[in-house]
């Protein structure tokens, strides 16, 4: 495992990224309901190449997309962090927080629970001054774990992700939390 930042909470541990991650993060990414919302499953090529992606970031920012495993089975589950969206949209260049995790185990709050970490390790140990998100109208489920961590729909920062080829997931919805949004929201 790449030393770098680790996050511990109650039932997760957000960590680095490992050889052995590779099947069960793949196995994700190809199932057809996890990536509804996406353009496409993901080939196994890809998921390797995303694997690489979030391990760079961690060198390159100090920061990235975890893997997150259930804490005391040590078993992988998804992925959560942030990363750095640099495409054509008008509210970029911005650090975006986002997650995806295995159908077994969703319904358990593990998505809240990780971005909740993942929030605090942005605004408290990298210092960002604001947290984006943002998905296809129609992901629900994406949308209330947004609502909450304490994110805020901006439906003026509504766009048509120039990376989006397929008509039907080309308009995203953009949530955003700023840094005292976020310090509101913990004394609250």
């Amino acid at each position: 495992m790449a030393s770098g930042p680790i996050i511990e909470t109650r039932r997760l541990l957000l960590r680095r990224w490992r050889k052995d991650d590779f099947e069960p993060f793949a196995a994700l990414n190809a199932d057809i309901e996890v990536m509804e919302h996406f353009p496409a499953p993901m080939t196994p090529a890809e998921t390797a190449r995303l694997m690489a992606r979030c391990e760079a970031s961690f060198d390159e920012n100090g920061f990235g997309m975890w893997a997150v495993e259930v804490a005391w089975a040590r078993m992988l589950i998804g992925i959560c962090g942030l990363a750095r969206r640099t495409f054509a949209a008008p509210f970029t260049p911005a650090v975006d927080i986002g997650w995806r995790f295995a159908r077994d185990h969703w319904g358990h709050g593990y998505a809240t629970e990780a971005a909740t970490a993942s929030l605090e390790f942005g605004f408290t140990e990298v210092g960002l001054g604001e947290i984006v998100s943002f998905t296809v109208p129609q992901n629900q489920r994406s949308r209330r774990v947004m609502e909450r961590i304490g994110m805020t729909h901006d439906p003026s920062g509504d766009f048509d992700h120039p990376e989006v080829d397929d008509d039907r997931l080309r308009r995203h919805v953009l949530y955003r939390l700023s840094a005292d949004r976020w310090a509101e929201l913990r004394h609250e």
